[in-house]
C-alpha cells in the first residue's frame, strides 16, 4: 500500500511539472499569473537592494540618513537604491514604481535596464519617466510578441489607430493628432505590408478620406479602391496628386485664415474639412529617375511633398511613408522629408545604415534593437518618435483578404471629394486566375 501511495505521490508531481510545462508554452499568460508572478515578486523582493547596488543605482545617503544609521541604528552606513513606492501585478507582467533618490535620474535607471532584466529573470524591463522624480519599471513575464492578439478594447477612435502590440504588453496607437507624419522602414518579408494592412484596415473604419501613392502599379493598394478617395499607380500620376493635395493645403489655411483660427480642429464641426491620410508605399519610387529629362518632375514632385510634410498638419492632412530605405541616397530632398516624419517605425533592415537612417536620430540603443530583429519574426519592429522614446512593437498577421473585406465593408464612409476625382480609382476587376491543367504521368 505505502508503496502504490508513493507512485501515486510521484505520477502526481509529474503530472503537476508536465502542466506548469505545458502552460509555459501553449498558455503564458496563465502560466505567469500562477507560477511567473509570485516567483518574480519574491525574487524582486528578496534581491532587490543587492541588485540595485551592483548595477549602480544607489547613491550616498543624506548626511541626516548617515549619522542616524552609523549612531543610532548602529548599522553601516551603506548606498541607498531608489524607494519602492508601489508594485502593481498585470496579467503580462509587472509595474513597479519608484521614487529616485538625489543623484539619479531615468536615464541611469533606463541605461541598465537589460542588467535588470536577468536580475530579475522577466522576459523584457522597460522604464517610463511618470513624473518628475517617479519612474515606473515595466516588467513583461513571457514573451508577448510570441503571439500577437490585441485585446478587444483596442478600437480605432478619432484619429487613433491601434496598430501593435508592445513588448510590454500595452497596445501600440498611431495618432495623427498627436504625431502627424510618420515613416515605416523594413526590408523585404519583414512585417511592413502587415504593418500598412492593419493601419488601413484600422482607418477604413473612421471619417477620413484615404490617398494612396502606390507607384507599383497598384499591387499592394489596389486592393482598398473601395475606400480610397484617389490612388495614384506612377510617378507622373503621383506628382499630378501630390499638387492637388498642396492645392487643396493651400485653400484650407484660406479657410482658416477666414475664421481667424491657426488649426483644423478649431474650427467647428459643420465648417471643418474631412481629414486625409496620404498613404505612400514605396517612397523611393518617387525619387529614382530613369533619364535626365525626367528630374525637373522628379524635383517638383519632392518639393511638394516636402511641403506637405511641413505644413499640412494643421490642414488635417497626414503623411504615412514607407519604404525599404530612405536617406540622402535617394536624392535631393529626401533628407528634408525625413526632417518632417516624427513617427518612425523600422521593421527588420538588411543593414545597419537603414536603421541609423530611420532611428539614427533618435537614440543610439533603438538603432541597435533594430540591427537584432530575427528574420523569423515578421512584424517585429522597433517603433520611436523625435522625443527619443522607443518600443519593440509587433503587429497581428493580417491577410490582404481581410483588409480588402474591411474596406469593402467600409466603403459608404469614403467622403467625395471633387478636386480627388480625377484621381479616383475605378471599381476593381479581378480577372480569374487561368486552370491549369494537371500533370499527366505516362502509364507505362
Amino acid at each position: 500500500m505505502g508503496d502504490l501511495t508513493m507512485w501515486l505521490e510521484a505520477t502526481g508531481a509529474l503530472a503537476g511539472a508536465g502542466g506548469v510545462g505545458y502552460a509555459k508554452q501553449r498558455a503564458p499568460r496563465v502560466y505567469w499569473s500562477t507560477v511567473g508572478l509570485p516567483v518574480t515578486w519574491g525574487r524582486f523582493t528578496w534581491s532587490y537592494a543587492s541588485t540595485m547596488e551592483v548595477c549602480g543605482l544607489t547613491v550616498q545617503p543624506s548626511g541626516f540618513r548617515a549619522f542616524m544609521t552609523r549612531n543610532v541604528a548602529r548599522r553601516e552606513v551603506r548606498p541607498v537604491p531608489p524607494n519602492v513606492r508601489s508594485i502593481r501585478p498585470t496579467s503580462t507582467g509587472l509595474r513597479i514604481t519608484l521614487r529616485l533618490p538625489a543623484g539619479l535620474e531615468p536615464a541611469d535607471v533606463a541605461a541598465s535596464a537589460e542588467r535588470l532584466r536577468h536580475a530579475f529573470g522577466v522576459q523584457s524591463v522597460s522604464v517610463a519617466e511618470t513624473k518628475p522624480g517617479f519612474v515606473e519599471l515595466r516588467m513583461t513575464g513571457y514573451d508577448v510578441l510570441r503571439r500577437v492578439r490585441l485585446p478587444r478594447s483596442a478600437q480605432p477612435r478619432g484619429l487613433v489607430v491601434p496598430v501593435a502590440l508592445r513588448e510590454d504588453g500595452t497596445v501600440f496607437e498611431r495618432d495623427y493628432r498627436a504625431v502627424p507624419m510618420a515613416l515605416t522602414l523594413g526590408a523585404n518579408q519583414s512585417g511592413k505590408s502587415v504593418y500598412q494592412r492593419n493601419l488601413v484596415k484600422g482607418l477604413a473604419r473612421l471619417p477620413v478620406g484615404l490617398v494612396g501613392i502606390d507607384c507599383k502599379r497598384g499591387v499592394e493598394h489596389g486592393r482598398y479602391a473601395p475606400r480610397l478617395s484617389a490612388l495614384a499607380t506612377d510617378p507622373d500620376m503621383a506628382g499630378r496628386l501630390i499638387d492637388a493635395l498642396v492645392l487643396e493645403m493651400s485653400e484650407r489655411f484660406d479657410l482658416l485664415a477666414l475664421y481667424g483660427v491657426s488649426d483644423l480642429w478649431d474650427l467647428p464641426a459643420k465648417l471643418r474639412p474631412v481629414p486625409l491620410v496620404v498613404l505612400i508605399d514605396e517612397v523611393a519610387e518617387l525619387f529614382l529617375v530613369t533619364s535626365k529629362k525626367d528630374e525637373a518632375a522628379r524635383d517638383r514632385t519632392v518639393m511638394q511633398l516636402v511641403r506637405l510634410g511641413q505644413m499640412a498638419r494643421a490642414v488635417g492632412i497626414y503623411l504615412e511613408v514607407c519604404g525599404q530605405r530612405f536617406g540622402s541616397d535617394l536624392g535631393k530632398g529626401a533628407t528634408a522629408l525625413r526632417a518632417q516624419l516624427t513617427g518612425r517605425v523600422v521593421h527588420r533592415v538588411n543593414d545597419k545604415q537603414t536603421a541609423e537612417m530611420g532611428l539614427g536620430d533618435i537614440a543610439a540603443d533603438a538603432v541597435m534593437a533594430a540591427t537584432s530583429i530575427r528574420a523569423d519574426r515578421p512584424g517585429v519592429a522597433v517603433a520611436g518618435d523625435t522625443s527619443g522614446g522607443w518600443s519593440r512593437i509587433r503587429t497581428p498577421e493580417t491577410t490582404p483578404a481581410e483588409a480588402a473585406t474591411v474596406c469593402r465593408q467600409f466603403a459608404h464612409l469614403t467622403p467625395e471629394l471633387p478636386f480627388l476625382a480625377p484621381f479616383r480609382p475605378p471599381a476593381r476587376q479581378v480577372p480569374p486566375m487561368p486552370t491549369v491543367p494537371p500533370l499527366v504521368t505516362p502509364q507505362s
